[in-house]
Order: structure tokens, then C-alpha cells, then sequence
């Protein structure tokens, strides 16, 4: 692995549009996200899911996130946690 290997992460982030079933007419984005070297991927439907999985490898680099990026995560967590216990058998979007 070379030097800048360590300080570097690539990612690439595909985005569409769907139309949803239950809001006929409505259109909603999706997305994929993947980490190029570990080729991870998640997909995604909003914004604080693509911060939500880069947040780890910036944090591997010694990256501190600001308080609004930090509140942001502690609260989409607080949020999928609640949705898992009122929901337990609704599934949270595949990962890969």
C-alpha cells in the first residue's frame, strides 16, 4: 500500500431517480455508494446515509468531524434505531 493509499479514499456515488408505488406520480432519488479500494457498497436514499458510511474511513484518518456532521450521525442513528424497533421485519435497504 503506498503513503498515499493512507491518506486518500476513493469513492463513487451513482444516483436515479425511481418512481414510488405507494406515491403514484411521486419521483424519488436512490443511489449506491462504493468504496473503491475495500469495494464496499451500500445503497442509499438520502444524504446522511452517504456521510454515515464515508464517516468511518474519515475518521480512520485521523479526520475530527464538526459538531453539525457529528449531531447529524448521532441523530439518523437515533432515528434508524426507533424505525428497527417499531418496524423490526422491515428491512433497512439491501447492503452489499
Amino acid at each position: 500500500m503506498s503513503p498515499s493509499d493512507v491518506l486518500s479514499h476513493s469513492f463513487v456515488i451513482r444516483i436515479w431517480f425511481e418512481q414510488t408505488a405507494e406515491e403514484a406520480g411521486q419521483v424519488q432519488w436512490r443511489g449506491q455508494i462504493t468504496h473503491i479500494p475495500g469495494e464496499e457498497r451500500r445503497y442509499v436514499t438520502n444524504l446522511v446515509d452517504v456521510i454515515t458510511f464515508i464517516a468511518p474511513f474519515l475518521s480512520e484518518m485521523g479526520v475530527r468531524l464538526g459538531i453539525r456532521s457529528r449531531l447529524l450521525l448521532r441523530l439518523s442513528g437515533l432515528c434508524r434505531s426507533k424505525k428497527r424497533k417499531t418496524h423490526p421485519r422491515t428491512p433497512q435497504g439491501p447492503v452489499s
